[in-house]
């Protein structure tokens, strides 16, 4: 488990200061994957950083596992009040395995040697070091490119690599710094899969720093979104997906599905997106409790409202269905009102993008 309170962190340049953390606080349970989510510039990267120490935050608590919570102060750790020593730093570290996206490979060590290095200093013999490292040549399905160097292999590839090495002191956590941001669509997929499977065959927590909603919605169980160096929304991904409610968190939802296409063709002012008067634009987001029910059909013969579908899409969310249409909603506007409120009833959220209905009784 990993608990964060209170954090803060503000860098000091010679432009200005620069706010990074604002009173971030969040808990990530033990063997979840936690994804972080923010644009460049939201103080993502500086959060996973001071996890494990390696940038000191100006205040606030963590606390991982077990332990006792690092209470920082001025930029200063201490544990029970006084001063955490460099052992203790170590230590912590060391239960914190580290992914970044340009993998930090050593280019004159081989694959075997790159995973072998951080396990020199542990007080284990080289026999022990072998036999982990060709566990962990196992797990990563590099077995056949031990003895290569990093040169000769593919950016998933160095990726393998590098997690291999971050779980050689077998951590009980990693952390993933844009760790597929620098990979092919393919090779993202494999890295994901690869994540999900440690996450589920060791135990293992990750918490996932990303600016790509497809990443979290992938393989995260909760998902944080960052702004300005402070979290603006945090849930469950379902619950994110489905009724997304900061803007920035809107924004990333649409930018992973193809009903935000229809945001862009709006500002585009695009045929497709025109009404008449008497009609209005909407976004139909099914969850859980009606998908593949005859909502529409039901709502249609019971209001007598018409839909005219222009995008639809459909998915797969922690094993449960999640699935969204825009369309023009037209009929008599007691037909339309009865409809809307008929579809909410049945589940069906309903959002209006454009109205072109008159306004009624002189209204503005």
């Amino acid at each position: 488990m990993i608990e964060v309170r209170h954090l803060n962190k503000t860098f000091h340049l010679k432009s200005g200061d620069v706010t990074a953390l604002d009173d971030v606080s969040f808990k990530v349970e033990k063997g979840s994957v936690f994804g972080v989510i923010g644009y460049s510039g939201a103080g993502k990267s500086t959060l996973v950083r001071c996890l494990n120490l390696l940038e000191y935050p100006d205040s606030g608590e963590i606390r991982i596992g077990d332990g006792k919570a690092v209470v920082l102060r001025d930029g200063q750790a201490t544990i029970d009040g006084r001063k955490m020593t460099g052992r203790e730093q170590s230590a912590m570290r060391r239960g914190i395995g580290m992914i970044f996206q340009q993998f930090n490979l050593l280019d004159r060590l081989t694959v075997f040697d790159n995973i072998a290095y951080p396990l020199q200093h542990t007080g284990r013999n080289r026999k022990e070091i072998e036999k982990r490292v060709w566990e962990l040549l196992e797990l990563v399905a590099l077995t056949d490119k031990a003895n290569v160097f990093p040169s000769q292999l593919s950016g998933g590839q160095k990726q393998r690599v590098a997690i291999a090495r971050a779980l050689a002191a077998n951590p009980p956590i990693l952390l993933s710094d844009e760790a597929t941001s620098a990979l092919d669509p393919e090779a993202t997929e494999s890295i994901l899969s690869l994540l999900k499977e440690l996450n589920r065959k060791l135990g293992i927590t990750i918490v996932l720093i990303t600016h790509e909603m497809a990443v979290v919605k992938r393989i995260a169980d909760r998902v944080a979104v960052m702004e300005d160096g402070r979290i603006v929304e945090e849930g469950n991904v379902y619950d994110i997906f489905s009724n997304p409610k900061a803007e920035i968190s809107k924004r990333f939802v649409a930018s992973s599905s193809l009903l935000g296409k229809m945001d862009s063709l709006i500002r585009e002012n695009a045929e497709l997106a025109e009404i008449r008067e008497g009609e209005m634009l909407v976004r139909l987001v099914f969850e859980k409790e009606c998908v593949g029910e005859h909502v529409l059909t039901s709502a249609a013969k019971e209001t007598g409202i018409d839909l005219n579908l222009l995008l639809a899409d459909a998915e797969y969310l922690q094993g449960r269905p999640l699935g969204g249409i825009v369309g023009i909603l037209s009929g008599a506007p007691e037909s339309v009102e009865k409809g809307m409120a008929y579809l909410q009833e049945h589940h069906v959220r309903c959002e209006v993008i454009r109205d072109g209905r008159v306004p009624q009784n002189g209204g503005a």
